[in-house]
């Protein structure tokens, strides 16, 4: 008979593997509902790590300097409100203007929905996929320490938290060991949604599409921020998923006709020129003769 902490084994596995395998599975489907190579999908990827590269060092170098010079005087909510809004709107410049300039300078042939779709699901793929591979290094991590003497393993300063984090992770209910999984379900939609918005600057040409990715990304963002400290968290994923299908109606509501194929060349005039009627006489028949 299988244990709690058995079941548990499976759900984190599965949970870490659903992160990786939902964002491969969605561009499997994209790539072959429309006839696509992998091209705009590995783009999207590589322009979510890179807006990374700027987005993560900025918040570290910024944030601190917002606890200490800035909320200092200022009420716990509203700290948390500014602190919220920040990183919001960090993410949503860094990661959205990224987009832009994948667009704009990367990926040029992508002007259509169905293009933008499959960009979108490389970047949220992107994201997924990373956090699903730290999920299952975690796993594999406390797996490995279920069962073992952590006095032995982590020093005597940090030995408790560990000991209590491991308990957590093989006590918790198996419900909640899946909430990764049905949050990348959930999120991957939603960056769909972005790639969706900006291309709008290119197809519509009305650069404020670009802006409204922007707010929209930071709304989402800063509330994640600040709505787990006043809601448990399993109930955030509520308002994920109703982001989530705010952000499907966005995808449907924004399609457009696919742009026609380029032309195919006009044969050479030579070539489609009447021919000129021969008549049948006795010595235009003779001149047609094999020598």
């Amino acid at each position: 008979m299988l244990t709690s902490m058995d079941i548990l084994f499976w759900t984190h596995l599965l949970n870490g593997l659903l992160m990786v395998g939902m964002p491969i599975g969605l561009g499997i489907f994209l790539t072959r509902k429309f006839h696509l190579d992998w091209r705009l999908w590995w783009i999207g990827a590589a322009t979510f790590v890179l807006s990374q590269l700027g987005h993560i060092p900025f918040n570290l170098l910024v944030s601190p300097l917002f606890n200490q010079y800035f909320f200092i005087a200022l009420p716990v909510v509203w700290q948390r409100v500014i602190n919220a809004v920040f990183l919001g709107l960090s993410a949503g410049f860094f990661e959205e203007f990224f987009r832009y300039g994948m667009y704009r300078w990367w990926a040029k042939d992508a002007r259509s929905w169905r293009k933008g779709l499959l960009a979108g699901a490389g970047h949220g793929g992107a994201e997924a996929i990373i956090l699903g591979g730290i999920t299952l290094y975690a796993f594999i991590q406390l797996a490995t320490l279920r069962n073992a003497d952590l006095s032995h393993l982590v020093p005597a300063s940090q030995l408790a938290a560990a000991q209590q984090q491991v308990h957590s992770y093989w006590t918790m209910p198996w419900a909640a060991s899946l909430l990764g999984a049905l949050e990348r379900f959930f999120t991957i939609p939603i960056q769909v949604s972005f790639a969706v918005l900006v291309l709008q600057t290119f197809t519509r040409k009305q650069w404020y599409w670009v802006w409204l990715a922007v707010l929209y990304h930071a709304l989402i963002d800063a509330t994640a921020v600040i709505v787990p400290a006043y809601i448990p968290g399993a109930w955030v994923e509520a308002f994920v998923a109703f982001y989530a299908l705010v952000s499907v109606v966005l995808i449907f509501t924004l399609r457009q006709p696919e742009p026609p194929e380029a032309a195919l060349p006009v044969s050479d005039p030579v070539s489609v020129m009447p021919l000129k009627p021969v008549e049948e006489t006795r010595e235009n028949l003779d001149n047609t003769r094999f020598s």
